[in-house]
C-alpha cells in the first residue's frame, strides 16, 4: 500500500488502493475518491466485535473502501484541525485513545480493551475502556494540534496532562497520579490528576484536546438573546 499525507495542521491521507486490497477508516472519514472506488459500511470485527468497539465511542461500523478494475486513491481526513500519523503495528501492539483511531489496512485488529487499573479508569481522562489495535499492517491515528513523540527508556516517566495522550505503546505502562497539592489542583488549570506513562516504549501527544477547542471557541459563538 502506498500512501502520502498532505497538509499542515488539516492534513490528509491520500492512500493508493490496488486491486485486491482493503482500507478501513471510521464513519465520516472520506474526504473523496477516485470513481473507481467503492465504500460499504462493515461490521469488521463481526456484530459483537463492533458493539464491543462502540462502548469506547468510536463508530459501530467501519467503512470498508476496495479499487475495481485499476488502481485506485481515497482521501481520508480528520473532523477536526490536527495532525495525522502512521504507525505499523507489525512491530507490536498500540492502545488508542477513543477519537484517536483513522483508518487501517485490512489485517488490523480492531478491539476494545480496558484500563488495567480502575484509578487510571475513573481519573486518567481516557474513560474505562481504550481501543486496541495488533496485527499487522499500517494504521493511521490523529490528534488536534500537533503531534509530538516521545520513546520512553525503560523505567523512564513522563506526565502528561489529561487527555493529551492520544497513544501509546503496550509495552508502555499507563496510570495516573495526583498533581500534588491543593492549591496546584485548584489553581494550575490541570485539575486532580495527569495521566502518567512509564517505559520503554513510544507515547504520541497531542498539542490541543476537543474539549480545549471548543472551550477556546465558546466565547465566539452566537449567543441566544433569551
Amino acid at each position: 500500500m502506498k500512501y502520502t499525507i498532505t497538509g499542515d495542521n488539516l492534513q490528509m491521507v491520500n492512500v493508493e488502493v490496488e486491486p485486491g486490497e482493503v482500507i478501513y477508516s471510521v464513519s465520516g472519514a472520506m474526504s473523496y475518491m477516485t470513481g473507481n472506488m467503492t465504500l460499504e459500511a462493515k461490521a469488521k470485527e463481526g456484530v459483537w466485535g463492533s458493539i464491543k468497539r462502540s462502548m469506547t465511542g468510536a463508530s459501530l461500523f467501519l467503512v470498508k473502501y476496495e479499487a475495481q478494475g485499476g488502481k485506485g486513491v481515497v482521501g481520508l481526513s480528520q473532523k477536526a484541525p490536527g495532525k495525522i500519523m502512521d504507525i505499523d503495528i507489525s512491530k507490536g501492539g498500540w492502545f488508542v485513545q477513543k477519537t484517536g483511531y483513522l483508518a487501517s489496512e485490512e489485517n488490523v485488529t480492531l478491539e476494545m480493551a480496558f484500563q488495567k487499573k480502575l484509578s487510571s479508569a475513573l481519573f486518567g481522562g481516557e474513560g474505562l475502556i481504550v481501543q486496541k489495535v495488533s496485527g499487522n499492517g499500517i494504521v493511521f491515528i490523529g490528534g488536534c494540534g500537533d503531534l509530538v513523540v516521545k520513546e520512553l527508556a525503560p523505567g523512564e516517566v513522563i506526565k502528561v496532562s489529561t487527555s493529551n495522550v492520544v497513544a501509546w505503546e503496550d509495552t508502555v505502562c499507563y496510570d495516573i497520579s495526583s498533581i500534588g497539592g491543593v492549591k496546584n489542583a485548584l489553581f494550575s488549570g490541570e485539575g486532580l490528576f495527569v495521566s502518567t506513562l512509564t517505559g520503554p516504549g513510544k507515547v504520541v501527544m497531542q498539542s490541543m484536546t476537543l474539549g480545549d477547542l471548543a472551550m477556546a471557541l465558546w466565547p465566539y459563538m452566537p449567543q441566544s438573546s433569551s
